[in-house]
C-alpha cells in the first residue's frame, strides 16, 4: 500500500499562500526543464513557470483547482480568464491563435472560455482520474455562461495530449512557435454539463 492508497483526497480551490506553494513545489518538479527527454516522454511536463504574486493575482480573477492529501498539493489545474493573457508572455502566441482560428464556424475568441492555464498531478496519484477531476473543479466554479476550457498542449507531450483526450478535449488547430509545435485544444462544456 502506497501513501497515495491511505490518504484521503480532497478537491479545492486555492486561496491560502500554502496551497500556491504547494502548486509551486509540484510545478517545479515536473517542469521541461527539470526532466530529462526521457521523462518527459515517459510522464509529461508542464512548460510555463509560475511564482507566488501571480498565483495570487490568477486565483483573485479565476478558479485555480487543487487536490490534496493530508494538506499536500499532489495536484492541481490552473486557469486564465482571457483577460489575463497579458500576464503570461510566454503564453502570448497562444492567444493570438485564440483569435485567429475557428471552430464550429465561430472564431474561438468569440466562444465565452477559460483558458487551461496548466495541470499537473503527483506520480505518485496519476490514473486515477485526478486531471478530470481538477478540470471538473473549474468548470463548476467557473459558471454556467462558460462554453469551452481552451488550452495548448506541445504536440511531443503525447501524456498530457492523450490524458485531455479522454476528458473531452478535441483538438481544434495546430501552430508552430520559436519553441515548440502546439495542439491547441478545447473542451466544450455544454457537452459535459
Amino acid at each position: 500500500m502506497t501513501a497515495a492508497d491511505a490518504s484521503p483526497l480532497v478537491l479545492s480551490l486555492a486561496c491560502e499562500p500554502a496551497h500556491f506553494e504547494g502548486i509551486l513545489d509540484l510545478q517545479r518538479r515536473n517542469l521541461r526543464q527539470s526532466l530529462s527527454e526521457a521523462q518527459q516522454a515517459q510522464d509529461g511536463f508542464v512548460y510555463v513557470e509560475h511564482d507566488l504574486p501571480l498565483l495570487t493575482r490568477m486565483a483573485a480573477r479565476s478558479p485555480q483547482a487543487i487536490a490534496l492529501a493530508d494538506a499536500r498539493v499532489v495536484g492541481y489545474s490552473l486557469s486564465m480568464r482571457p483577460s489575463m493573457g497579458e500576464w503570461l508572455p510566454a503564453l502570448q502566441p497562444m492567444f493570438e491563435q485564440f483569435e485567429r482560428m475557428q471552430w464550429r464556424g465561430r472564431r474561438l475568441g468569440d466562444f465565452s472560455y477559460v483558458v487551461g492555464g496548466q495541470v499537473c498531478v503527483d506520480p505518485a496519484w496519476r490514473g486515477r482520474g485526478l486531471i478530470g477531476a481538477l478540470y471538473t473543479c473549474i468548470r463548476d466554479a467557473a459558471g454556467p455562461d462558460v462554453e469551452l476550457c481552451m488550452t495548448e498542449i506541445a504536440l511531443r507531450n503525447t501524456v498530457s495530449r492523450r490524458a485531455h483526450e479522454r476528458i473531452g478535449f478535441v483538438e481544434v488547430g495546430r501552430y508552430s512557435d520559436a519553441h515548440e509545435d502546439w495542439s491547441v485544444v478545447a473542451w466544450p462544456w455544454w457537452d459535459a454539463r
